[in-house]
């Protein structure tokens, strides 16, 4: 439901909540509609604020949070950080690279390029994204109650869900309004 409510977010392909794999309780698939190696700054944020979409409906729905969206939050950790470390997207630190991935085939970690001070500002700097994002997420939810209960409901029921039954769910319980596109475009 957060990925399209928002701009600049992959269509929804399927949403299941069968478990796949130890640890994941389910999963929300998105797909570019065409092949894509670039992410702006606003595709980055649009796509953290997804990830956090669940903790957000948790948030919402139960006043407290789980563990089921231990993934989702490292997912979104690693894209905060990527965009202020290594992409040059932070209004803190411009166009400066402070990560390499150079030591990524020994330990699967990046090299930091900058002093511990630095390391700090940008521990601060990933946090504030993330809470501006989950932020974002919370509110795209809140103003959408009865879309997120009808597709809760029916994910319930069918524990699987395409995205042209998805965005009928949506389109049933939010029609869109004057100039707003709900995205499958």
């Amino acid at each position: 439901l957060v990925s399209a409510l928002q701009k600049n977010s992959q269509p929804v392909q399927k949403i299941t909540i069968v478990p796949r794999t130890m640890g994941s309780l389910g999963y929300t698939m998105n797909m570019p509609e065409e092949e894509r190696y670039l992410m702006t700054r606003d595709e980055i944020l649009a796509q953290i604020t997804t990830l956090l979409g669940g903790r957000a409906a948790e948030i919402i729905k139960f006043g407290q949070v789980t563990t089921g969206a231990a993934n989702d939050i490292e997912r979104a950790t690693k894209l905060a950080r990527g965009r202020v470390t290594q992409y040059g997207m932070s209004d803190a630190f411009g166009p400066m690279g402070l990560e390499s991935s150079g030591a990524q085939y020994l330990d699967g970690r990046n090299v930091q390029n900058c002093s511990e001070e630095t390391s700090t500002l940008i521990d601060d700097e990933v946090r504030k994204i993330l809470s501006e994002c989950q932020e974002q997420a919370v509110n795209l939810l809140k103003g959408n109650d009865t879309a997120l209960v009808k597709i809760s409901e029916y994910l319930l029921a069918k524990e699987n869900i395409t995205g042209e039954e998805f965005m009928a769910l949506l389109k049933e319980a939010r029609p869109p309004q004057a100039g707003e596109c709900l995205c499958l475009c």
